[in-house]
């Protein structure tokens, strides 16, 4: 019946009595489990390094905070980011703005991410780097609770705050 069907007789289970055999395209079903491992492997991957460019210190407001809020998407799954400015010509002689620049950018991504320690503002040739991990302070959780029951902190809240006289 395989050979009719131009596929595999594979054998599932030999232990089994009696042994299981099964039908299929025997390559492509290797190829399916390979992708499966590929892709699982590719997920549990810790962070990447992910390259922001800069082509000059005069870039504008804007497109500032549009590369700082793809920094902080990439931060919060986990990658680190490595902003890279390239100073042209003149540019070299006002090496201060690209150190504001990047001292601004700290400030906007302050509660995502944090300098990677050892490799803040650096300058190499005509580049400036500057790499940001991800801030590992987990966000503050309340206990979960029953249905019908308040939070944990709520409690103590009701207690502090005044009562309202009730409606008649």
């Amino acid at each position: 019946m395989a050979r009719e069907a131009g596929l595999d007789l594979v054998e599932v289970a030999p232990t089994a009595r009696p042994p299981v055999c099964r039908i299929m395209d025997y390559g492509k079903w290797r190829y399916q489990q390979q992708k499966k491992q590929d892709k699982s492997r590719a997920s549990s991957r810790a962070g990447q390094l992910k390259e922001l460019k800069m082509r000059t210190v005069k870039i504008g407001d804007h497109d500032l905070m549009i590369k700082v809020n793809h920094a902080r998407a990439f931060l919060k799954e986990g990658n680190k980011v490595q902003f890279t400015l390239q100073f042209r010509g003149r540019e070299m002689a006002h090496i201060d703005l690209g150190r504001q620049l990047f001292a601004r950018i700290k400030a906007e991504l302050q509660g995502v991410g944090k300098v990677e320690p050892g490799r803040d503002t650096k300058m190499e040739g005509r580049r400036m780097t500057l790499v940001l991990q991800p801030d590992t302070k987990p966000p503050a959780k309340t206990k979960p609770t029953a249905a019908g029951q308040a939070p944990v902190g709520a409690v103590a809240e009701a207690a502090q705050a005044p009562s309202a006289p009730p409606d008649a």
